[in-house]
C-alpha cells in the first residue's frame, strides 16, 4: 500500500494527514514545527509516504531542507495555487488543509517550488539589509525635514559623506534656540550618524562581494548592470538549471504580458509583475540606466534606443529589462563574457 503525507504547517504545530492510494485517511496527527518531529512521527508510526507536501510560507524553507537532510521525500508547493483547491472546501481547519494537502500529493497535482541554497539565502539577506538601511535613514530624514518646517526651518539637501555630516549640523543649530528641539535634535543625530555609518558598512561589504563573486563579476560585463543587481540576479535565480530556455526568466520575474483566451475571446495586456518586485525594480533601473546614462554603445542599447523612439521610453525601459534578465541568465550558463561592440548598429 502506498502512503502519501500532507504537512499544513503553523508557527507552533503541524498538522499531519496520511492518506492511502484509494484516496482514504490512513491517519492523523499534530507534532512541533520541526523536521525531526516530523520524521519521529513517522517513524513510531513505520510509515514511509511516497510524497509529503508542504505548503510555502514563513517556515517552508528552513522545514524543507531539515526534512531533505534526514531524507524524508518532501516537496512545497505553491500556496497561491493549493489555495484554489483547499478553498473549496466547507469548513477550514488545520486538520483539513492537511488533508486536502495529502490529496493534492496522491493526484500529484500541484506545482513545486524551487529552494534556494543557504548562500542565496546569504546573498539576499545581504542586499536586504542594506536596502532596509537606506529607507530606515531616508525615512528619518523626512520626518526631520517635516518636523522642522513646522517651525520655519528648511534644511538643505542630503547627499553623499560630509554633505551628510552638514545634515547633523544643520539640524543641531536648529535646536540650540529651542531646548525641546535639542533634545530631539540630539536623539536624531545619534540615530542618524549610526545608520549611516551601518549603511557605509554594508555598502562596502556588497562592494566587495560582487568584486569576488566570479558570476556576479561576468553579469557586471552587461551595460547598466552593477553589484547590486547582479547580486540580487544570482541569488534569486540560484540554479540556472531551472530555467530550460533562458526566455522562460522573463515570465518568472513578470517581464512578460499577460494573456487571457477564452473561446472568441483572445487579448494579451501588461506585463504580469509576477515574481519578486524589488528585482523587477532594480531590472528597470538598469535598463534607464542604458538608456539615458550609458555613453558607450553596445547592440544593447542600440536596440533600446530604437524601441524607444518608436513606442516611448517607458515601454522601452520595461522590454529593455527583460532582455537584460534574458541575457545575464544566458552569460551565466555559457560562462562568458558581454561582447560589445564600437558602434551603434545601424
Amino acid at each position: 500500500m502506498k502512503y502519501y503525507a500532507g504537512l499544513d504547517v503553523s508557527l507552533k504545530e503541524i498538522s499531519i494527514c496520511v492518506v492511502d492510494q484509494d484516496g482514504e485517511i490512513a491517519m492523523l496527527g499534530s507534532v512541533p514545527a520541526d523536521a525531526e518531529a516530523v520524521a519521529g512521527w513517522f517513524r513510531n508510526r513505520s510509515l514511509q509516504p511516497e510524497k509529503i507536501v508542504h505548503e510555502s510560507g514563513q517556515l517552508s524553507i528552513w522545514l524543507q531542507r531539515g526534512m531533505a537532510e534526514i531524507g524524508l521525500p518532501a516537496i512545497c508547493i505553491d500556496a497561491r495555487k493549493a489555495h484554489k483547491s483547499l478553498s473549496a472546501r466547507l469548513n477550514k481547519s488545520d486538520a483539513a488543509d492537511a488533508e486536502g494537502l495529502a490529496q493534492l500529493a496522491r493526484m500529484n497535482w500541484f506545482t513545486p517550488i524551487h529552494i534556494r541554497s543557504e548562500d542565496a539565502d546569504r546573498l539576499r539577506s545581504l542586499i536586504g539589509a542594506r536596502e532596509r538601511l537606506i529607507r530606515l535613514r531616508k525615512d528619518l530624514e523626512g520626518h526631520i525635514r517635516g518636523m522642522l518646517k513646522t517651525f520655519g526651518i528648511r534644511m538643505t539637501g542630503v547627499g553623499q559623506g560630509k554633505q551628510r555630516q552638514g545634515f547633523r549640523d544643520q539640524l543641531a543649530a536648529a535646536g540650540e534656540a529651542d531646548p525641546v528641539l535639542r533634545t530631539i535634535a540630539d536623539g536624531f543625530i545619534a540615530a542618524h550618524s549610526t545608520l549611516c555609518q551601518a549603511t557605509a558598512d554594508l555598502e562596502r561589504a556588497v562592494q566587495a562581494k560582487g568584486k569576488s563573486h566570479p558570476v556576479a563579476r561576468r553579469l557586471m560585463t552587461i551595460p547598466g548592470v552593477g553589484p547590486i543587481v547582479s547580486l540580487s540576479f544570482v541569488a534569486l535565480v540560484d540554479d540556472p538549471r531551472r530555467f530550460s530556455k533562458s526566455s522562460d526568466v522573463g515570465a518568472f520575474l513578470g517581464l512578460t504580458p499577460r494573456r487571457h483566451q477564452s473561446g472568441e475571446m483572445d487579448w494579451s495586456g501588461r506585463v504580469s509583475r509576477c515574481g519578486d518586485a524589488a528585482m523587477r525594480g532594480l531590472l528597470f533601473e538598469a535598463a534607464s540606466c542604458v538608456i539615458r546614462q550609458v555613453k558607450r554603445f553596445c547592440s544593447l542599447k542600440s536596440w533600446a534606443l530604437r524601441l524607444a523612439a518608436r513606442r516611448g521610453f517607458r515601454k522601452a525601459a520595461v522590454a529593455t529589462a527583460r532582455k537584460i534578465a534574458v541575457l545575464m541568465l544566458t552569460l551565466w550558463k555559457s560562462e562568458a563574457d558581454y561582447q560589445w561592440i564600437k558602434e551603434a548598429t545601424a
